[in-house]
This record gives structure tokens, C-alpha cells and sequence, in this order.
């Protein structure tokens, strides 16, 4: 008799998402949306798979009590709510929807631009207030102004698409995506500082990771046009809320529109109190199409996995063989670290990427690697949207060249990855090796020799060899109460140049890379997450 596979789907669904888990032969599903963390655990070691959207939280601890669970399915884009290393480390694959809510979230932007720009939701709070305010609310035209983008990614360039149609005229800022691409969907790319500085209006289109949190700040709100408007239907966090509402109170910004905060619920947050800025509870993808298309898309998916063994929109783990797979996982998690560490450490647009094999690695197979590598390489700026199914696709429309070699012997390990990018402006080298059979390390960086785990928050330190470094760094982050977990060191030679890697516990606070960079012997200090 065929097993019955049981899946839970713990948030609301659409009634054409259940009906396709209710058809599915040798399957089972409850509905059981509202589930506190404690009943979560309790009911979860039934079922072999779980469908979330955004309420259900599945951190470490609730994976863990996943005893059965193969698969996570999440209706959306986002997976801030889904602990990924703990899934990948159990062996779970954790798919999404990256496509099927997209056009949701493009027009939404649309909408807020178009409502802050003509003040349409304190127009309509006047009238309602029994008032008729003609001469307040005088607008902006949208035509011939600049639209700013920062990502242009799936979103970002169906707004670009819509902005065209309005005549306006669209830059964007995308250290991942080449000239030639952003042409053709476009849009000019500039550079960061130079989209602050020429924007009439700017959208965020990033995901939110380390490399993007507090991106947009005061120092670049500085930069911006007096009269500048903000949209961010992206995610909280991208824009520092209380430098934005500093440069909203002195003019510098005439108007925001904000879909996403910080925190959620939004209550009581300040900037609703500024009349200047208009805002919705997070409806970016909150329509019926893009509700009723997740659905589908994520049941379908959660079916084939479990029937057929079929992997789509898999976000942490490309297809491979279940026999080969035990042996592959290790290099897998190891290419997509050292893949996010090189795109995190990137400067300029990434042109080329040659990814060496040596030893025992080449006799599993390299493809299914080099897609993780592509998937590590991309996720800091493209974020959820980038899976191990369209990994090798988005390089390619982003003009990245991928060359792949083979050596059936590493000098001093049993298997060797390392990794070379190039741009027009620079070359950063990573290499990583296997310690025992699963234990993942960093054993050179550019020029450095080192031993490094890539996980959690590392602070990556250029310096120059000199006395009092690693003290003044311990300092300043003593200071902050920032614990460091563990700290490695390389150096070209006796007082030359030198590179010193930090594990911390937690990220650092906004404005803390400024303070280190002017440490005494510091030349640059990045913030990296793994």
C-alpha cells in the first residue's frame, strides 16, 4: 500500500490552492491556520510537509520538532519568516513563489507614487473631515521627472516598465546587473551616490539582508535632492525610519510612501504622525490574483516534491540524485557561502566568475555547485527572487560570464573550491575546503592564507600589520556590548598588509562600520553575513 504523505498548510490558503492538495492522489492535508508556536511543535512531527505565507514563524526550534518534514512551501516571496540555515542543515527544502505576486507588488508602487505625488490620501482625510482644501494639496506631475531605483530586479523592472508608460525617466542603481542589461529593460545605471543626487522621486526594490539594511540613511539622504520623494514597497528596514523622518521634518524630503516598517504592525510608529507621508499595512502583493496565484503555484509545487520528487523554486537545494545527494550536500552548502561572501565583499558589477574544482569534488558532479555558487553569488542584493532553479539564468541576463575547471588533485586538501571575480575595476579571489567530512571552511582570501567558518556575522577588516589593531577593534566593539565569537588573522608579511576576520553575535548598529574604518591602521572594514 502507497504511504500517505500529510501536509499542513497553517496560514490561509485559496480554495483553488486546497483543491489541488485535496486532489493530489497518496496525499493529506489539514488546515489549521492560527496555530500558536507551542501547538506548532506539538502537531508538526505528523506531517511531512507545511504551507506558510507570512504568520506562521518556523524558526530553529520548531524545525527541529519537523521529525518527518521534507519540505517547506512558502506562498510569496519573502522567507524572513522561515530559519533557512536550520532547514538546509536538516535536510529540508524551503520553495517559494518568486514570479506569481510580482505584478502585485509593481503596481502597488505605482499606486503609492502616484498617491503621494497628488497627496490623494490627505485630500481624501480633508474631505471627510467635512472640509473642501483646494489650495493645500497642490501636487507634482510625474512627467519628465526622475524615477530612482535601487534593485532592479523582477519588480523592479515591471516598474520600470510602468514609470516608461508615464513618461518619466527611470535610473536605477544595481551593483549586480551589467550596463547592457539595465538597457534593455530600460533603465540607466548609474551609481549609487549619482541616483541620490539626480532622483525626483526613489523606489526600493532590494531584498532585506546585512548588506542593505540602513542603506538608506542620513548620509544619503544628504546627498538627495531638497524635494526628494521616498516609495519603499520592498521591506522595512532599507530606509533608517528615524533619519527619514528627521529629513521629512526639515524638508529635506517633501513626501514618503511606505508600504513596509521596521517593525509590524506599524503601531505607533512616528511616521504616521507627519502629514507628509502616506503609508498601508504591507498590502504590496494583497490582491486577489496574486492571492489566488501563490496559492496554486505553492500547492502544485508542495505535490510534485512530495509525489514526484519534483523540486521547483527550491531556495536551498539545487536537483540532485537522492543517492548522491548525503555526499554532495557539505560542497553545496560550501559553494553558496563562498559564492555570498565574494558577491558581499564586491565593489563593481561582477563580470566574470571562474570557479576551480580540485580533488575529490569533481567525482560528485560540479553543475549542481557552480549553481550554488551562482545562487550565494546573487542572493545579498537580489534576495528571495533568486532560487537554485533560475540561479544560472539571472547571471546570464546580468552579463556575468561563468567558466568552470577541473583538477583530479588538491595540493593540501582532499577537494578544493575556489572562486575568482572580475570586474572592470577589480578581482577578488576565495578559496574553501571541506575539514573532515562536513565541517566548512574559508582557507584563503585574496592574497591572505586563513582559516575561517563562513557563518553568522563576520566583520572582514583590512588593516596594516601594526600593533594595537585587534585592541582598539576589541575595544570599540566592547564598547557597543558586541560579543566576538571567534577571530582569525592573515598577513602578506612583517608589517605589510593584513586582514583579520571577526564571528560576532550579533550585527553591528547603524553608524558602527564609520567608527571602526576610523580606527587608527584601518583601510576598509565590511560587514558580511552567511
Amino acid at each position: 500500500m502507497e504511504e500517505i504523505k500529510k501536509v499542513l498548510v497553517s496560514d490561509p490558503l485559496s480554495n483553488k490552492g486546497l483543491e489541488i492538495l485535496g486532489g493530489a492522489k497518496s496525499l493529506k492535508f489539514d488546515l489549521k491556520p492560527g496555530l500558536s508556536p507551542e501547538e506548532l511543535k506539538i502537531i508538526l512531527p505528523e506531517y511531512d510537509g507545511i504551507i506558510i505565507r507570512s504568520e506562521t514563524k518556523l524558526k530553529s526550534d520548531i524545525i527541529e520538532a519537523g521529525t518527518r518534514l521534507r519540505v517547506i512551501g512558502r506562498a510569496g516571496i519573502g522567507l524572513d519568516n522561515v530559519d533557512l540555515p536550520a532547514a538546509t542543515k536538516k535536510g529540508i527544502v524551503v520553495m517559494n513563489t518568486p514570479q506569481e505576486n510580482a505584478i502585485a507588488a509593481a503596481e502597488h508602487t505605482i499606486a503609492m507614487l502616484l498617491s503621494i505625488s497628488r497627496k490623494i490620501p490627505q485630500a481624501t482625510a480633508s474631505m471627510k473631515a467635512g472640509k473642501w482644501e483646494k489650495k493645500k494639496f497642490l501636487g507634482i506631475e510625474l512627467y519628465n521627472k526622475i524615477l530612482g531605483m535601487i534593485g532592479i530586479g523582477v519588480i523592479g523592472t515591471i516598474v520600470a516598465d510602468r514609470a516608461r508608460g508615464l513618461k518619466m525617466k527611470v535610473i536605477g542603481y544595481d551593483p549586480y546587473l551589467s550596463k547592457e542589461v539595465a538597457e534593455k529593460k530600460g533603465v540607466d545605471l548609474v551609481s549609487y551616490d549619482e541616483l541620490l543626487s539626480r532622483s525626483d522621486f526613489i523606489t526600493v526594490h532590494t531584498p532585506l539582508t546585512e548588506e542593505t539594511r540602513n542603506l538608506i540613511d542620513k548620509h544619503s539622504f544628504d546627498k538627495m535632492k531638497k524635494g526628494v520623494i521616498m516609495i519603499n514597497c520592498a521591506r522595512g528596514g532599507i530606509i533608517n525610519e528615524k533619519d527619514l523622518y528627521d529629513a521629512v521634518q526639515e524638508g529635506k524630503v517633501a513626501g514618503a510612501a511606505l508600504d513596509v516598517f521596521e517593525k509590524e504592525p506599524a503601531t505607533g510608529n512616528p511616521l504616521l504622525e507627519l502629514e507628509e507621508v502616506v503609508s498601508t499595512p504591507h498590502l504590496g502583493a494583497s490582491t486577489g490574483e496574486a492571492q489566488e496565484n501563490v496559492s496554486i503555484a505553492i500547492a502544485q509545487q508542495i505535490v510534485d516534491y512530495l509525489t514526484l520528487g519534483e523540486a521547483r523554486n527550491a531556495v536551498n537545494m539545487p536537483a540532485v540524485s537522492p543517492d548522491i545527494l548525503p555526499l554532495l550536500r557539505p560542497y553545496l552548502r560550501l559553494g553558496e557561502k563562498l559564492g555570498s561572501f565574494l558577491g558581499q565583499i564586491s565593489n563593481y558589477a561582477i563580470e566574470e566568475v571562474l570557479i576551480e574544482y580540485q580533488g575529490e569534488v569533481v567525482e560528485y558532479g560540479i553543475k549542481p555547485i557552480t549553481i550554488s555558487v551562482l545562487k550565494g553569488l546573487l542572493t545579498p542584493f537580489v534576495g528571495e527572487t533568486v532560487n537554485f532553479v533560475n540561479a544560472p539564468v539571472m547571471a546570464k541576463e546580468r552579463g556575468i560570464k561563468i567558466t568552470e575547471s577541473t583538477s583530479a588533485k588538491a595540493e593540501d586538501f582532499t577537494s578544493l573550491i575556489a572562486l575568482t571575480a572580475r570586474s572592470k575595476m577589480e578581482q577578488n579571489y576565495i578559496a574553501g575546503a571541506l575539514f573532515g567530512r562536513r565541517e566548512l571552511r574559508i582557507v584563503k582570501l585574496n592574497d591572505f592564507f586563513i582559516e575561517a567558518i563562513p557563518e553568522g556575522y563576520v566583520l572582514l577588516v583590512n588593516n596594516y600589520d601594526k600593533a594595537g589593531v585587534i585592541g582598539n577593534l576589541g575595544n570599540a566593539l566592547g564598547s557597543r556590548n558586541i560579543n566576538i565569537a571567534t577571530m582569525q588573522f592573515g598577513r602578506d608579511r612583517m608589517g605589510g598588509n593584513a586582514i583579520s576576520l571577526l564571528h560576532l553575535d550579533a550585527p553591528l548598529p547603524p553608524g558602527m562600520l564609520g567608527e571602526i574604518l576610523r580606527l587608527p591602521n584601518i583601510i576598509s572594514v565590511r560587514q558580511i553575513q552567511l
